[in-house]
């Protein structure tokens, strides 16, 4: 069984905001098979469906994204899913629109929810895909302004090119593991 965890806000006002992609992914995801998050055995929305004879389980924390890691740990323990089968979803701030980054472990690189899952679990040692949110790199004046901003019409349209690959990366993740799906997918999307 595999955990695709997507990262984001429980709150309506933050739907549709650029903090909030990794909701999406997962969201896409559920859509496709007909699948709906219901609450699960901890503070987070989970589904389940099954893609090419694997079980996937799709997350969506509802503690915030700075508390992310007490949701995911939640779920890995209810399942029983082990690190090397997880996938975090995340947006990256560092990251311009377009890309998406997939890796076997590392650093939170200044992601918050990253960050918690990394305290809570006691490791980098999990998958992570990174999603780029960034259309142009001025410089901000408020980081969290930002990425709790709704996307643009521009950038909206990036996304909606952005988000199937993500989908597929995803996918791809649970069947084929992470080194195919870095591979695969660790190049530009538009």
């Amino acid at each position: 069984m595999k955990l695709l965890a997507g990262l984001g806000n429980p709150d309506s006002q933050y739907a549709g905001t650029r903090h909030n992609i990794g909701f999406d992914v997962v969201e896409i995801i559920a859509a496709s098979f007909g699948a709906v998050f219901s609450r699960g055995k901890g503070k987070y929305l989970s589904t389940k469906i099954s893609h090419r004879r694997e079980s996937i389980i799709l997350l969506k924390p509802m503690t915030y994204m700075n508390r992310s890691g007490h949701a995911v740990v939640a779920a890995m323990n209810f399942y029983k899913i082990d690190r090397s089968d997880m996938l975090v979803i995340c947006d990256d701030l560092n990251l311009p629109s377009g890309l998406i980054r997939l890796r076997a472990k590392g650093s939170a690189g200044g992601q918050n929810g990253l960050k918690h899952i990394i305290e809570c679990t006691g490791s980098e040692e999990f998958a992570r895909m990174r999603i780029g949110i960034r259309v142009d790199q001025q410089p901000l004046n408020s980081f969290s302004s930002f990425v709790l901003g709704k996307f643009s019409e521009d950038e909206r349209e990036v996304m909606k090119k952005v988000l199937p690959v993500c989908e597929e990366a995803a996918l791809d993740f649970a069947i084929n593991g992470i080194e195919h799906a870095m591979n695969t997918f660790n190049k530009p999307v538009l």
